[in-house]
């Protein structure tokens, strides 16, 4: 099959860890919680988020022989999501734990199991990335090895490079030097201008979407830099996990598939991330093309 886009990169469980007031108590040696197991990390959102939106989705991972790799297996293939391009990780499959605060702030813990060591099958990324207008990156340490075969395919290649803390990090670089759009979380930075200014030393044509959680979005294009105000939608806030890959994931499918420009793109990922806070431990329910239109709609009539 000829897939729009193949993702790359992680899919876990996440194992969501809610707590009933404002912060863990360390007086006491049990806390009361509800802990959620889910489907989640950034390669299971994108690519579930692209399948939601109604494209034709690959996805090239490492899950274990495990129990946990073969329920990620039974529900990508359940939502049409090609995994022959699953390979096995010997230390089983990634976990994280979330701890959940109140207003959907979350702390991770993330175990990525032998992500640093593992070979991508090289010959069959090839096969799937054939045809693909689009390739998106999510960053294990094997993934940086098909930077290159996308790039021949000729698909548009994106990078998500998650919550920077130092630009110059040399972990990240093969990402942002080989990408056409960037996009990472500016939750350690008060303004991420900075960093898209460095990041355009390394790649001058680089597309850059910075998400800013609450604070809305910023986009660099042609190294001019706009920001955009978070929009208000009738949804609470519960569960921030995946926002900053329906970020990316609305942004590329305006951009690459649809021709949308920057402002239009930049509106639907906005929308895409807050619908996906409103989903408690659950990359199940992503936004659909019926429910972007209709938020569009309310966006668009309010002004």
């Amino acid at each position: 099959m000829a897939y729009d886009v193949v993702v790359v990169g992680n899919a876990g469980i996440d194992t969501n860890v809610y707590l009933p007031g404002q912060d863990i108590d360390f007086s006491v040696e049990a806390n009361f919680t509800q802990n959620i197991d889910t489907i989640g990390q950034a390669g299971s959102y994108a690519a579930r988020g692209y399948a939601s939106l109604d494209l034709k989705v690959g996805f090239i991972g490492a899950v274990g022989a495990d129990a946990n790799g073969a329920w990620i297996r039974q529900v990508f293939a359940g939502q049409g999501i090609g995994v022959e391009g699953f390979f096995d990780d010997p230390q089983g499959t990634s976990r994280s734990i979330n701890i959940m605060y109140k207003d959907g702030r979350r702390k991770n813990f993330y175990d990525g199991k032998s992500h640093m060591k593992l070979k991508a099958p090289l010959e069959l990324s090839v096969q799937m990335l054939q045809g693909a207008r689009l390739a998106h990156f999510n960053i294990p340490n094997w993934a940086r090895e098909l930077l290159p075969l996308a790039r021949s395919s000729g698909a548009r290649i994106a990078s998500d490079i998650q919550d920077v803390v130092d630009p110059a990090d040399p972990y990240r670089k093969d990402f942002i030097c080989n990408s056409d759009f960037l996009f990472f979380s500016a939750a350690n930075h008060a303004d991420p201008e900075s960093l898209m200014r460095y990041f355009w030393t390394l790649n001058p044509d680089l597309e850059i979407v910075a998400g800013m959680g609450e604070q809305g979005c910023t986009v660099g294009e042609r190294q001019n830099v706009r920001r955009y105000p978070a929009l208000s939608i009738d949804l609470p806030v519960v569960d921030t996990n995946g926002a900053g890959d329906a970020l990316a994931v609305g942004y590329l499918v305006a951009r690459v598939f649809d021709g949308a420009p920057p402002s239009e793109a930049a509106r639907r990922g906005q929308l895409a991330a807050r619908f996906t806070c409103a989903q408690k431990a659950s990359s199940d329910h992503l936004i659909t093309r019926e429910i972007l239109n209709r938020y569009l709609w309310e966006v668009h009539s309010n002004g």
